[in-house]
């Protein structure tokens, strides 16, 4: 027995380990340590980053840092430097336990650093794990950073990350005058495909990079960005051989990134349909206790949507306004990811259940219209769909502007 176990936990090591060993990228915290930290040493070093601000053996950066930089100061974005501060909820500014460094909040009095938390500072690093869709709200923090850092005359450093959702896919309408928020910062797609510092480059470069009151004064920052090594624009994360630790609680696994965009804006009706928040599928389903599911996936199979499959699902959710219900419902699948409409799918869910049972969710959640036009953009989408449930009168409007934008990032590739 002692034999055979031994020889199970053996074959299990020898199977597990070259999961880290074997990635095939590696990260801007992996390329600046082997640089021997070039460009922190001799200085006052600052830290934006969370949980999912680890090198390829899950070692953290704060950590790898700590012992060979004077990392003086942490900040903290949504959910904390250590992931421990539920979606929402406001983050104080605190002592970190693990290496006794202050840590300053830019999720709760203020969402851009003041200058007395970046006094005794000469450079920040950020290092956070991004996942691709502009309402998250991690580069909304890289953002305003970038603009009182620019302010200040302290330089940054963005320690480049794989794009979850690759480098090729861009979807949606950017945000209009009037519409920018912390879920909305720039004028960008809502799928932009750039990794986290290509998109600081262009931020950069091109004045898109707003203030915290939708300040548009050009602000320009000395930025440098740490690139990986071995990723490429055709990557989703399972190619990548990294680990993927969780950017926020609702991003468990790499395919929770990818249905973020394609579910997220519906869930800003909270409680019209639950999109698998409190069950294990978080993003990953369309579901009510009054929906027929075999109906509903009837309906969205003779749309005949490119590149996606679809199936019925029941489940209960564990928490939340839905918890101890059972809900019936879509989840979906790509066959063919790069034709499918990631941001449309959501639309296409709202016109079946429009059809097939008369439901309105703009005006049976009224109050959370304002959150769902931040989200947007604009509020175009939500005044032009709401006149009939029809996804072919926004889709003008949502893909015009996709491939200028395109041809502007382009010029900000730092892998081909």
């Amino acid at each position: 027995m002692h034999r055979n176990f031994l020889r199970r936990l053996l074959c299990t090591a020898a199977i597990a380990a070259p999961l880290i060993a074997q990635a095939r990228v590696r990260t801007g915290i992996e390329v600046l340590r082997d640089r021997g930290f070039a460009g922190l040493q001799g200085k006052r070093v600052g830290l934006v980053t969370n949980p999912s601000g680890v090198d390829g053996s899950l070692r953290t950066t704060i950590d790898i840092l700590a012992a060979n930089v004077n990392l003086v100061a942490l900040y903290a974005p949504e959910h904390g430097v250590r992931g421990d501060i539920w979606a929402g909820e406001k983050v104080a500014s605190d002592t970190d336990k693990a290496t006794g460094l202050p840590v300053h909040s830019l999720y709760g009095a203020t969402r851009e650093p003041t200058r007395e938390m970046l006094f005794g500072i000469d450079i920040m690093v950020y290092d956070i794990q991004d996942v691709g869709s502009r309402s998250y709200t991690f580069i909304s923090t890289l953002g305003l950073v970038m603009r009182k850092c620019a302010e200040c005359g302290i330089p940054v450093m963005v320690l480049d990350r794989p794009n979850p959702l690759g480098g090729r896919k861009i979807e949606g309408a950017p945000v209009q005058d009037g519409f920018h928020s912390f879920v909305g910062q720039y004028s960008i797609p809502y799928i932009y495909g750039l990794t986290v510092g290509e998109l600081a480059c262009l931020l950069n470069e091109e004045r898109l990079n707003r203030g915290q009151r939708g300040d548009a004064i050009p602000m320009k920052c000395d930025l440098t960005v740490i690139k990986m090594e071995g990723w490429s624009r055709d990557m989703l994360y399972e190619d990548t051989g990294l680990p993927w630790v969780m950017p926020s609680p609702n991003i468990p696994y790499p395919r929770n990134a990818v249905c973020y965009p394609c579910s997220g804006l519906v869930g800003e009706f909270n409680g019209f349909l639950n999109i698998g928040i409190g069950y294990s599928v978080p993003f990953d389903a369309f579901a009510a206790e009054w929906i027929d599911a075999d109906e509903l996936r009837e309906r969205l199979e003779s749309y005949r949507i490119p590149g996606v499959v679809w199936r019925s699902v029941h489940y209960t959710p564990f928490f939340g306004s839905s918890a101890r219900k059972l809900l019936h419902g879509v989840q979906w699948f790509f066959t063919d990811y790069e034709a499918a409409p990631l941001t449309l799918l959501q639309f296409y869910v709202l016109q079946a259940v429009h059809e097939l049972y008369g439901k309105d969710p703009f005006a049976d959640c009224l109050q959370r219209t304002a959150m769902f036009d931040k989200v947007c953009g604009s509020d175009y989408i939500r005044k032009t769909f709401s006149q009939r449930y029809r996804v072919a009168d926004i889709l003008d409007y949502w893909t015009r502007d996709t491939e200028r934008f395109r041809l502007l990032a382009e010029k900000y590739y730092l892998y081909r």
